[in-house]
């Protein structure tokens, strides 16, 4: 049966009075299926149909009875000329990365608005998996925030693949930056079988897009932060530069972008948005930072750990979780580590601190107009076994005997190969990263063993292979 499917733009109170301020026909993602599906095998072709009414709707108030707590330390906007904040919309702002920048920067001071179609917890409920930490909505999430520190986010509800929504969005807000982060972010996912390939390419290729012409057609000044990823480089044998090389050929020397080798259906899609993204700066003047992330790790920041209902998403099974945080659950309860082939696959890592850091960075000392910058984020590199090693003697430290097995690579990647990207830019601009260090892992391994009771022991086995992907419907739940 087609629902009318709600999209809201609202500044958060007990009890909002809404009005409508606008309608256009759309296809964002029912959100009622995350409450509605008897199914961990949804179609992803039903849930994100084009519906035939979509309702943008306004509201605002402020938060009743509540007290206002504000944050200690650095409250005060930075990077700004001007005395009124600058505006920034954080696309993606309830996942991972999204979710912990969107915090930081109204801490910052920042004027924030998350755009999210919450398709991210549909996955989860497709495919029966869940965060080792509970989260709650992303309604209670911003009333609590600003309950804690006086603060509005607001929030949009809609898919920015449906460009009605997103111009209204952008028509109503009017950003002076979009943090982009609103993409299938899995590589996994991707390789699962033949719709969720398509879904990401489409999710991720066609949301760029409308993003780029809606800062084209309403704000262009507009500066365009974009999550990418060090995964289009692939591993070369040579070193990774940011973004370009200067090559001499037959006498004749230029300086190109770094040659892309991506190695799944998603971040295929990354390269595409890359190109998207550069071309729209040589033809449309646009401002545009392309950051190409490592694999992230962790999951406090000082805001999250505010309040429980500011918590951040902690994957750990075989389709979202990343290497280290996959580690820690994993020693946390017992199991062996899962080091895949040879254990040689070396990438770059950040921790989520450094992840807000670098995009406030970016806010702060903006692109010029037609400018496309590549800056490759990430503070240090690691070999899948260099991590089992770091785990292993963390663990032994909290009494926990931590060992590792390999199993057969799901992926088709060098398990021994050469890697050295270059990572100098935002560290000129001011990155004082946050390294792995014993605490660290200590305080990431005591966060596994609290929640190691919400642990389901079937999700941390891989369960897809770029090879055996098909072009059946499948699902990787238990």
């Amino acid at each position: 049966m087609k629902m009318a499917h709600l999209v809201t733009h609202c500044s958060f109170s007990a009890s909002p009075a809404v009005k409508t301020f606008s309608r256009s026909p759309g296809y964002c993602c029912n959100v009622s299926q995350l409450q509605n599906s008897k199914s961990s095998n949804l179609s992803l072709k039903s849930s994100l149909k084009r519906q035939k009414k979509s309702y943008v709707t306004c509201a605002s108030a402020a938060v009743q009875g509540q007290t206002q707590t504000p944050l200690t330390g650095s409250q005060e906007a930075s990077g700004h000329s001007s005395s009124k904040p600058k505006k920034v919309m954080v696309i993606g702002g309830d996942g991972y990365c999204g979710w912990a920048t969107a915090l930081h920067l109204s801490n910052k001071g920042y004027e924030v608005a998350i755009v999210d179609n919450l398709v991210r917890r549909l996955f989860d409920h497709q495919l029966g998996l869940e965060s080792l930490t509970p989260i709650t909505s992303i309604q209670n999430r911003v009333r609590r925030w600003k309950s804690l520190t006086g603060k509005t986010i607001q929030l949009f509800i809609g898919d920015i693949c449906d460009f009605d929504f997103l111009s209204e969005a952008f028509k109503s807000f009017e950003p002076d930056v979009a943090v982009h982060f609103g993409e299938q972010r899995s590589a996994p996912y991707s390789m699962i079988d033949r719709s969720r390939a398509v879904y990401t390419q489409h999710n991720n290729v066609i949301g760029t897009l409308n993003v780029l012409f809606a800062i084209k057609e309403y704000s262009e000044e507009c500066h365009l932060v974009k999550l990418g990823t060090m995964g289009e480089y692939g591993t070369p044998n040579i070193d990774i530069e940011e973004g370009f090389i200067t090559i001499t050929h037959n006498g004749r020397t230029d300086t190109l972008p770094y040659p892309k080798q991506a190695s799944s259906f998603y971040h295929l899609s990354k390269v595409h948005d890359s190109h998207n993204i550069a071309f729209t700066c040589r033809a449309w003047g646009i401002r545009a930072t392309d950051l190409n992330q490592g694999v992230v790790y962790g999951v406090r920041t000082d805001e999250t750990a505010l309040h429980e209902e500011l918590s951040n998403r902690f994957d750990y099974d075989g389709v979202f979780g990343t290497a280290l945080n996959r580690f820690c659950v994993q020693a946390a309860v017992g199991h062996p580590l899962t080091v895949y082939g040879k254990g040689g696959q070396t990438r770059g890592y950040l921790d989520i601190r450094d992840t807000v850091q670098c995009v406030e960075l970016a806010i702060a000392n903006p692109a010029k107009p037609g400018e496309f910058r590549v800056f490759n984020q990430f503070t240090e590199q690691f070999s899948v076994n260099d991590l089992a090693k770091l785990v292993t003697a963390a663990g032994a430290k909290l009494g926990l005997d931590v060992q590792s097995k390999s199993v057969p690579n799901p992926r088709v990647e060098a398990e021994e190969h050469y890697y050295n990207a270059k990572h100098t830019k935002l560290i000129e601009l001011g990155l004082v990263p946050h390294l792995l260090s014993d605490s660290l892992l200590d305080s990431l391994l005591n966060f596994a063993v609290q929640y190691k009771d919400r642990v389901d022991t079937a999700q941390i086995m891989p369960s897809v292979s770029w090879k055996k992907m098909g072009a059946k419907p499948r699902t990787v739940s238990v």
